[in-house]
C-alpha cells in the first residue's frame, strides 16, 4: 500500500491531496501490466474508466478511412488518459495501444465518480488537467495545419528537454512512432535531424539527442519554417 500511495502522489493529477484521499484512490485502482502492442481501448468503446501510466508509454492514435493512422499523444509515467469519459460517460474518442511494455493503474468510472461526489477536490484537480490537455491539442493541430515540419520537430525536442530539465533528451520512441506524431514519414524526419545535425544545432547518436544551440532550435520551432 505504501508503495502505491507514494506513486499517486507523484502523479500530477492528484497532486496536493490528502493521505485520507490516497488511500481511497488506491482502493479503487486496478493495477495492470501490458506487454507492447496491446491494444487497451478502441475509438467508440463504452468509457468504463480511466487509465493512468505508471512505467512505460502509450500511445493514442486515429486512423482515417485510408488507414493512415495519426499519433495525437503518447502518454509516459505519471500522465492521465480516457479521463473524459469519467465526465461524459461517452466512448473513447480515439484508439490507445501500448508502445512498450506498460503498467497501468484503472480508475472505473462508477467508483471513480463516487469518490469525487463525496470528495468535490477531486474532481478539481481533474478539471485542471483537462484544461491543460484541451491546449496540448490546440497547439497540436495548430502545428501541423501551420508549420512545417522541423519547426514541429524543433518544437518535440524543446518540450522533452524541458521535460528532462537539461539539454540532453533521449527518444523513447521508434522514429517510425515520432515521425507518425510529428505528420510526416520515417525517411523525411531522418533528413531533418541530419540537417539538424550539420548546422549544429543539435547532436544525436540513435536515441540520445543533445540540443546544441537552444536558440537557433527556438527560432525554428517559433517561425515553423523549413530548412535550406
Amino acid at each position: 500500500m505504501i508503495d502505491v500511495l507514494k506513486q499517486l502522489a507523484g502523479i500530477p493529477l492528484f497532486a496536493g491531496l490528502s493521505r485520507v484521499q490516497y488511500e481511497a484512490l488506491a482502493r479503487i485502482g486496478v493495477r495492470k501490466t501490458c506487454p507492447k502492442g496491446e491494444r487497451i481501448f478502441s475509438e467508440g468503446d463504452e468509457g468504463t474508466g480511466f487509465y493512468v501510466v505508471l512505467a512505460g508509454r502509450v500511445k493514442i492514435f486515429k486512423v482515417s478511412n485510408d488507414g493512415k493512422e495519426q499519433i495525437l499523444h503518447l502518454f509516459g509515467p505519471g500522465e492521465p488518459f480516457g479521463e473524459v469519459s469519467v465526465f461524459t460517460g461517452q466512448g473513447f474518442p480515439a484508439d490507445a495501444t501500448t508502445a512498450v511494455q506498460t503498467t497501468l493503474l484503472f480508475f472505473p468510472r462508477s467508483a471513480f465518480t463516487t469518490l469525487i461526489g463525496n470528495d468535490p477536490a477531486l474532481a478539481l484537480n481533474m478539471l485542471a488537467q483537462l484544461s491543460l490537455r484541451l491546449r496540448q491539442f490546440a497547439g497540436l493541430i495548430e502545428d501541423l495545419s501551420l508549420k512545417e515540419v522541423p519547426g514541429r520537430l524543433a518544437k518535440y525536442l524543446l518540450y522533452l528537454s524541458a521535460k528532462d530539465g537539461d539539454g540532453e533528451v533521449e527518444l523513447d520512441v521508434s522514429k517510425g512512432q515520432l515521425a507518425a506524431l510529428l505528420g510526416t514519414i520515417p525517411e523525411t524526419l531522418s533528413r531533418i535531424l541530419a540537417k539538424l545535425n550539420h548546422q549544429g544545432l543539435i547532436h544525436s547518436r540513435g536515441a540520445q539527442i543533445r540540443i546544441v544551440d537552444r536558440r537557433g532550435l527556438e527560432q525554428i520551432a517559433l517561425e515553423g519554417k523549413k530548412l535550406p
